[in-house]
């Protein structure tokens, strides 16, 4: 392969990216603190259960750059509308894997010597990949509106029609033809005088495959070189009865011969792998997390249409006005486990309620909205349709949960020690635009003292000025919104205000309502259908 014949002009495909515009704003979300949307967060919010993701942290995506999620928008609006575009993708992912391994095997000097066979096996993968992407990806072309596969489909274009493209597939072609036809190599091994084995090496690379024979045939026939594939015993299956180390020394030094008998010939590869197949598969190496982030939330974003359940791509709004205001709100975590269509809900934070405490019965959809509130924003900062009707929103700069957890913290602190030492890390990165959830915190001491310290801890965030929601049995701390308010208005807080999970009777309706708590507690209720009663548990003493 003559280097005139490849004339390599340096293609720039830096900015090529599925889910940033820019170079910048990739290197800002890369150096942001990933606490944003922590892998805590992520899975108290179970983001998993919805973009299942291997070795992959969803924090690494999320943003509250606006020009970025418009721009992952338009990336999503292109998937959804094409099948072929999302079926090419996933073609992709074990191909350019298959690229970063080898990438590291040629690098490894354990692999040295089969580092020429390695050259010839990446360009294969490569000029897979271009053909895959210029089969399904150009006759898109006219059809996509987004940025990012507007601007892939020129670079393929370029890539393809190149004439240094068209010579390697020729070289390819032809060099690949030899390795392909190799079937058998026939070996020389020296025995000392224990006819043991003391030295090896190959005689000859053969383009037939040896087949097994008998001794007493060849002797017989007295045909020994007219017959040279014919073995004089039966062919071993490789490896049978191998230790490990004897399978890698047969295996290494059969690829070091084989390397050797092609090294003239690949030599020039290893060239044009540095110099060109280097420069323009890196793209796609970088590419390689996008696509399967991108792969795997569009698989969601049509589990969850194909379910009934409503997306939306949410209105961005100036992060400054701290917006958030959706119709028809579902949960997915839910939409995707249940059968049956979920209760959606209106959700919005305005100048009457930036922080809210949530009552009302268990099971009555208190958790379920919270994390309902939590996905939307999180997915709002992926670059993700949120499940509502319609939303418009003021991204967050980071969402942090306090869930209920574990006790592996608790052994030195107690469970009330944990939850305040979670909390007080919290207070040390949260900000206006920030937003918080917390479900049945302080659960684990007495009402009077759970109260006491959630009156302080959202007076807090008042003071703060960030979007919270506080979902708890503390019917008393609901109570208190007033007095909180009045307190918190001197400190130029937000204000505070009360929602309430309905029920209907004992009957659980999953509504949430922007009302005053009327001060029930729904034990009895939970007493009454555990058969926990007093007259119910009158009914099981036996006299």
């Amino acid at each position: 392969m003559a280097d005139k014949n490849f004339k390599n002009e340096k293609l720039d495909t830096s900015d090529i990216s599925l889910l940033y515009p820019t170079d910048a704003a990739r290197e800002i979300a890369e150096a942001a603190n990933k606490d944003r949307l922590s892998e805590y967060t992520a899975e108290q919010l179970e983001l998993y259960t919805l973009i299942d993701v291997n070795g992959c942290d969803l924090g690494e995506f999320f943003t509250d750059d606006k020009d970025v999620i418009l721009y992952r928008q338009e990336t999503f609006r292109d998937l959804m509308a094409s099948e072929e575009l999302s079926s090419m993708l996933c073609r992709l992912i074990p191909l350019i894997n298959d690229i970063t391994e080898l990438r590291r095997m040629g690098n490894d000097p354990a692999f040295a010597a089969e580092s020429y066979l390695y050259s010839i096996t990446e360009i294969e993968l490569y000029t897979s990949v271009l053909a895959i992407m210029k089969e399904t990806l150009l006759p898109l072309k006219d059809s996509l509106t987004g940025r990012a596969f507007k601007r892939l489909c020129e670079v393929i274009e370029t890539l393809t029609e190149s004439e240094y493209y068209k010579n390697i597939n020729k070289q390819l072609e032809e060099l690949t033809s030899r390795v392909r036809e190799v079937k058998s190599v026939t070996i020389g091994v020296n025995l000392d005088s224990r006819l043991k084995a003391e030295s090896a090496g190959v005689l000859s690379v053969n383009n037939d495959k040896f087949k097994s024979g008998q001794l007493i045939d060849k002797i017989l026939r007295l045909d020994f070189k007219s017959d040279e594939m014919t073995c004089i015993a039966p062919l071993t299956p490789f490896r049978n009865d191998q230790s490990e180390n004897q399978q890698l020394a047969l295996t290494y030094a059969l690829s070091s011969a084989l390397c050797d008998v092609f090294k003239s010939s690949v030599r020039s590869w290893k060239k044009v792998i540095q110099s060109y197949v280097l420069e323009n598969t890196d793209f796609l190496i970088k590419m390689l997390p996008e696509i399967e982030f991108v792969t795997k939330a569009a698989e969601m974003i049509k589990l969850l249409a194909d379910k009934g359940c409503p997306v939306t791509y949410p209105e961005i709004d100036n992060s400054e006005k701290l917006t958030f205001s959706a119709k028809g709100l579902c949960n997915p975590v839910v939409a995707v486990k249940l059968d049956e269509p979920v209760v959606p809900n209106d959700f919005i934070f305005d100048e009457n309620g930036m922080i809210y405490v949530l009552t009302g019965p268990n099971r009555g959809g208190k958790s379920v909205i919270t994390c309902a509130v939590g996905c939307a924003f999180a997915m709002a900062g992926l670059g993700l349709p949120v499940c509502a009707e319609s939303c418009k929103l003021s991204l967050a700069d980071a969402i942090f949960t306090h869930f209920p957890q574990g006790s592996e913290d608790t052994i030195d602190k107690g469970r009330l020690g944990e939850e305040c030492s979670r909390l007080e890390a919290i207070f040390n990165k949260v900000s206006r635009h920030s937003l918080v959830l917390l479900d049945e915190s302080f659960s684990s001491t007495g009402a009077y003292e759970a109260s006491i310290i959630a009156g302080e801890v959202i007076s807090g965030f008042s003071v703060v000025g960030c979007r919270v929601i506080f979902s708890t049995h503390l019917h008393d701390l609901a109570a208190r919104t007033a007095e909180l308010n009045e307190r918190c208005s001197a400190e130029g807080g937000v204000k505070i205000d009360n929602l309430v999970a309905e029920v209907d009777g004992a009957k659980r309706s999953f509504r949430i309502l922007r009302k005053s708590p009327d001060g029930k507690s729904y034990a009895a209720d939970i007493a009454k259908k555990y058969g926990l009663s007093f007259d119910a548990i009158k009914g099981k003493i036996k006299p």
